[in-house]
C-alpha cells in the first residue's frame, strides 16, 4: 500500500500541477485536471492511512476512518499515525471548501501531498524522526468528540530533557474565518519538516497551539480541542502539569479569559493580549461589521452566565493573571470591565497598557508580561491552604482540591470559600450549593475534619480507590454523602448539567430514524435538521458528524456506542431509540399530541428539542432530540460572541407540513428554557 502511493504522489510531483503558463498571483479555479489529480492523490492517502491502521491495529478510537479500536492500551503509533493523517486532513477539506486557489495555496496542496508522503512509512516505527525534534512541529490527534483528525503546533525548545518536567504554554491564535484551507495555513506555520533543527528557540517552556477547530473563541468543540491537545501533547513530553500556563491575543486573550477563570485549578498563570470578556458591552464596539446584542429572552440571557468570563473575576484569585492591552485598541473597554469585576471581588487587576499602540502586540510590553508571568510560575502554590471559587454552572465546577456537586439553580451564582487550618478544613461560605466533594489527595497536608457552617464532621481515611469526600446538606445541617447512592440520582450534575449545546462538547453519535414516522412532517423536519448539522459541523467545527442509522446500533456497536451522547433524529415511529427512552423523558409524545411544560401541541405539525440524562446509560451521558448546536451558520458565519445557547435544555418547534423538501429550513420557536435541577419542567422562574 505504502509503495503505490509512493507512486501516486511521484506521479504528481513529477507531472506538476500547476499549468505551463502562469496563473499570475490571484486566485482562480483548478483545471478539471488539477482537481481530479489532487483528489485522485488524497484518496490514495486516506486509503493508506486506513490500512495502516487496520493491519497494524494502531491503538487509538479511529472513528475517522470507520473502524473499531483493538488496543485501548496507550501506543505511540497511534501518535505518529495522527500525525501523518493532519496533511490528508488539511488537502481533503481545501478541496471540498475551496473552488479557487492561488499558486502559493497550489504549494500548500503539494506540500501536504508531499509530507503525508514522508511521514507515512514511519508510522510502524515506534519513534519516527519528529519525535525528538526541537524546533517547531505540526503534529495531530484523533478526537474523542467526534473522531476527527485534529492539528495542532508545537515549539520544542534545545533545553527540553526528557528526563525532566518542563512547563508547558498554552498559546490561543486570533480570529481566524474558516475556509477550505484553514487547516493547511496552520500547519504551514509550524510544518518545518522532521529533520533536525540546527537552531531551535531556547526557551524555558514548550509552546502549544491549538486551531482549536478555527474559530469560535474556544467554545463548546474548540474549548475541548485545547484540552484535548494539552493531553496529547503529556502523552508525548515530561510536562509539569502544575506549570501550564494559559495566554494568548485578540480572540485568543478572550479564550484565555474564558478558559482560565472557569478552569482555575488547571493553570498557573493567564496571560490574556487584548481580548473581549462580555457579549453585551462588547457587541456595542463600533465597527462595521459588528452585530449588536440587545436584550435577550430571558433563558438566552441566563445562558450567557455560562460564557461571559467577567463573571468568574473572582477566580482570578485562584489563578494569577497578567494582561495586556494597547492604549488605542479599540477594545480597549474590555479589560476595564474585566478590571472592574475583579475590584467588585476583591482583587487588583494587573493590566499593563503600551503606550501609543491598537489592536497589536508590542513587543516591549509582551516580554514584560512574560517576566511577570515567569515570576507567578516559579512562586506558584498547587495545593493552596485557601481556595475561593465562583460558578454559574457545573459544566464549571472544580478549583483546585474543592468540586461543586450539586446547585440549588443553574445560572446564578455558586461561590465556595474553604481553607485548611491547622488539622481542619474550614468552610464559612456556601452559596446556591447543596453538593460538593473534598480531593484529599490534593490537599495540602492531612486534615481530619471539615467544619461547613454549624456541621462538625470527620473527614474519612484516604485510600487509593477512595480519594474524595463528598458532602450534602439536609435542611440546614450538612454530612457526609453515600456516593453510591449518589450516582443513582437523577439530577443535574458535573458533565451532565445541559445545554443543549453542550452534548456536543464530548462524545457523540447522531442516530438517524429509519422507520415509519408517526408524522410525515415531523420526518421530514427531523431529516433536514441532522442535513443541517452535518454541514455547519464540517465546515464550522472540521469533522465529519458522526451519524448512525438507528437499526446499526446492536450487540458491539451498542457496547461502543453507550459511552456516547445519542442525538437521536425523528419520532418514536421513525427513530426506535426514541421510542425506548421516551418513558422516561419529562414530556408526553403520541401521534396526535406532545405535551410540554404543562401544555399540549399537535404533533403533526410540532416536535420537541430537548437535552436530558440518557436511562439506559444509567444517567451518565446525554439524550438530545432533533437539535445540533441551536446557533446556526446565520451566527457561525459571522462573530464568534454571538455563539451562545438559544434554546437552552428544551423547546417546542412548530414546523410546516408544505415546507417544499429543497427550502432552506427554518425553526420556529414557540418556547424554550431550562429544566430543574432534577431534569424536570420549571415551576417558578420563567422558561
Amino acid at each position: 500500500m505504502l509503495r503505490s502511493l509512493r507512486l501516486v504522489i511521484m506521479m504528481l510531483v513529477v507531472g506538476s500541477v500547476l499549468p505551463a503558463t502562469g496563473m499570475g498571483q490571484s486566485a482562480q479555479p483548478l483545471s478539471d485536471a488539477q482537481r481530479e489529480q489532487f483528489e485522485h492523490v488524497a484518496k490514495a492517502i486516506h486509503k493508506s492511512l486506513a490500512s495502516e491502521f487496520d493491519q497494524h491495529a494502531i491503538g487509538f478510537d479511529p472513528s475517522v476512518i470507520g473502524l473499531k479500536p483493538r488496543n485501548k492500551e496507550f501506543d505511540p503509533r497511534g501518535l505518529a499515525w495522527a500525525d501523518a493523517a493532519i496533511f490528508e486532513k488539511g488537502l481533503s477539506w481545501a478541496l471540498r471548501y475551496n473552488r479557487e486557489f492561488t499558486p502559493a495555496d497550489i504549494g500548500l496542496l503539494e506540500k501536504a501531498v508531499r509530507r503525508a508522503g514522508e511521514r507515512l512509512p514511519q508510522v510502524q516505527p515506534r519513534n519516527p524522526t519528529w519525535f525528538a525534534r526541537r524546533g517547531k512541529l505540526a503534529l495531530g490527534y484523533v478526537s474523542k468528540v467526534d473522531g476527527s483528525v485534529q492539528p495542532y503546533g508545537l515549539i520544542v525548545p534545545k533545553s527540553y530533557d526528557p528526563d525532566q518536567r518542563i512547563r508547558l504554554d498554552v498559546v490561543l491564535h486570533g480570529s481566524t474565518r474558516p475556509v477550505g484551507l484553514s487547516e493547511l495555513k496552520f500547519i504551514s506555520r509550524f510544518d518545518e519538516g522532521d529533520d533536525e533543527n540546527p537552531s531551535p528557540p531556547d526557551q524555558p517552556f514548550i509552546e502549544l497551539h491549538p486551531l482549536g477547530r478555527v474559530e469560535n473563541c474556544y467554545r463548546w468543540a474548540g474549548e475541548a480541542d485545547v484540552f484535548e491537545a494539552i493531553a496529547d501533547v503529556c502523552l508525548r513530553y515530561k510536562i509539569d502539569k502544575d506549570r501550564i500556563v494559559l495566554r494568548g491575543m485578540s480572540m485568543g486573550a478572550s479564550g484565555t479569559w474564558h478558559l482560565g477563570l472557569k478552569h482555575p485549578g488547571s493553570f498557573a498563570a493567564l496571560g490574556p493580549y487584548c481580548g473581549y470578556v462580555d457579549t453585551h458591552k462588547f457587541s456595542e464596539t463600533p465597527l462595521p461589521n459588528f452585530v449588536k446584542v440587545g436584550p435577550l429572552p430571558e433563558h438566552q440571557e441566563l445562558g450567557l452566565h455560562m460564557l461571559d468570563s467577567i463573571d468568574y473575576a473572582a477566580n482570578a484569585g485562584v489563578v494569577p493573571a497578567v494582561a495586556c492591552m494597547g492604549e488605542k485598541d479599540v477594545f480597549f473597554q474590555a479589560h476595564v470591565l474585566m478590571g472592574e469585576a475583579m475590584k467588585r471581588e476583591g482583587l487588583t487587576m494587573t493590566n499593563l497598557i503600551s503606550p501609543g499602540t491598537g489592536h497589536v502586540i508590542d513587543p516591549v510590553t509582551h516580554a514584560e508580561q512574560m517576566r511577570r508571568i515567569a515570576e507567578h510560575v516559579a512562586a506558584f502554590d498547587f495545593r493552596p491552604r485557601e481556595v475561593r471559587f465562583v460558578t454559574w454552572t457545573l459544566k464549571y465546577s472544580e478549583c483546585k482540591w474543592i468540586q461543586i456537586l450539586g446547585m440549588d439553580q443553574h445560572y446564578s451564582r455558586a461561590e465556595i470559600s474553604a481553607k485548611v487550618v491547622d488539622d481542619r478544613v474550614v468552610i464559612d461560605e456556601l452559596r446556591n450549593i447543596n453538593r460538593f466533594s473534598i480531593n484529599m489527595w490534593r490537599l495540602p497536608g492531612r486534615p481530619k475534619t471539615v467544619r461547613i457552617g454549624t456541621s462538625e464532621l470527620t473527614l474519612p481515611n484516604i485510600t487509593q480507590s477512595e480519594r474524595t469526600a463528598t458532602f450534602s446538606r439536609r435542611g440546614d445541617r450538612w454530612e457526609l454523602a453515600d456516593v453510591v447512592e449518589d450516582a443513582k440520582l437523577t439530577r443535574k450534575r458535573p458533565r451532565l448539567q445541559g445545554p443543549i449545546d453542550d452534548a456536543f462538547t464530548s462524545p457523540f453519535v447522531c442516530v438517524r430514524g429509519t422507520g415509519k414516522p408517526w408524522n410525515p412532517a415531523a420526518q421530514a423536519y427531523a431529516d433536514a435538521s441532522l442535513r443541517r448539522f452535518a454541514d455547519e459541523w464540517q465546515h464550522y467545527f472540521r469533522g465529519e458528524l458522526p451519524i448512525k442509522n438507528d437499526t446499526e446500533i446492536a450487540g458491539d456497536d451498542w457496547e461502543l456506542l453507550k459511552n456516547r451522547n445519542l442525538i437521536l433524529f425523528g419520532d418514536p415511529g421513525s427513530n426506535s431509540w426514541i421510542a425506548k427512552v421516551l418513558p422516561q423523558l419529562p414530556i408526553q409524545w403520541s401521534k396526535d399530541s406532545l405535551k410540554m411544560g404543562g401544555q399540549e401541541y399537535s404533533s403533526a405539525d410540532h416536535v420537541p428539542s430537548l437535552i436530558a440524562p440518557n436511562p439506559l446509560t444509567a444517567h451518565r451521558r446525554y439524550i438530545v432530540l432533533n437539535s445540533g448546536h441551536t446557533f446556526r451558520e446565520a451566527e457561525l458565519a459571522k462573530l464568534n460572541y454571538l455563539l451562545f445557547p438559544r434554546w437552552g435544555d428544551w423547546a417546542v418547534l412548530q414546523i410546516d407540513p408544505s415546507r417544499p423538501a429543497g427550502e432552506p429550513l427554518e425553526d420556529k420557536v414557540l418556547r424554550a428554557g431550562y429544566f430543574d435541577e432534577q431534569w424536570q419542567f420549571m415551576s417558578g422562574r420563567k422558561p
